[in-house]
């Protein structure tokens, strides 16, 4: 019977060392690759309407690279019917589909930059021809939260004003608070309108005042 050769010592654990660094390497890079491709951007037919959003209120927001069919996210576009900033350069913008006999989407995403309390709204309430006017939270009946990609948002489903009757979805960055809401209406159910929403947060993309 033949003898095997004898491997030295050194090139053996040269050799174990070398195959250890291998794997080790494409372990850290495969993630990272998948991490960058996966990664969401604003789409460039809308990055300038949100560009020019960030540089008016001289704050970061948020530019969603997905939002549901017919909508584009673009400020301006067929489909943004709300564009409001106020003069404390908080922002509204709105996206509305309405047809007859079908029913509605809309979508809204808010910017409240340097403020992180949630807003009041007034509450108008007429008992026996008698009408009453108060604050309220504008957000309230908090039911959970959804972490992703460095966002912690807390689910509300009880608002006021141009987010009556909508899921919404706030939270805090740098300083500002943040929503994104949309209306529980037909054709849509609450579980479609929550999937939406979670796809839509998991989509955004902060823009930062050029």
């Amino acid at each position: 019977m033949r003898k095997l050769g004898v491997i030295p010592l050194a090139a053996l654990a040269a050799a174990i060392a070398l195959v250890a660094s291998g794997c080790g390497a494409d372990r850290s890079v495969e993630p990272a690759a998948k991490a960058s491709s996966n990664r969401p951007s604003c789409p460039a037919a809308a990055r300038a309407g949100w560009q020019r959003l960030a540089n008016r209120i001289h704050a970061p927001v948020y530019c969603p690279a997905w939002m549901p069919d017919p909508f584009d996210g673009m400020i301006g576009g067929q489909w943004n019917t709300i564009d409001s900033v106020s003069p404390d350069r908080s922002y509204l913008i709105g996206f509305i589909w309405l047809e007859a006999g079908s029913g509605e989407l809309h979508v809204n995403l808010r910017g409240y930059p340097g403020r992180t309390k949630i807003p009041t709204c007034t509450d108008v309430n007429t008992v026996n021809g008698v009408t009453r006017r108060g604050k309220i939270s504008c957000f309230a009946d908090p039911t959970g939260h959804r972490r992703v990609a460095g966002i912690d948002a807390t689910v509300y489903t009880a608002n006021q004003d141009a987010d009556r009757w909508h899921v919404l979805y706030a939270w805090r960055h740098d300083g500002s608070l943040y929503t994104l809401s949309q209306h529980v209406a037909v054709p849509l159910t609450y579980r479609k309108v929550v999937a939406d929403l979670d796809r839509m947060l998991r989509s955004l993309v902060l823009v930062r005042p050029s």
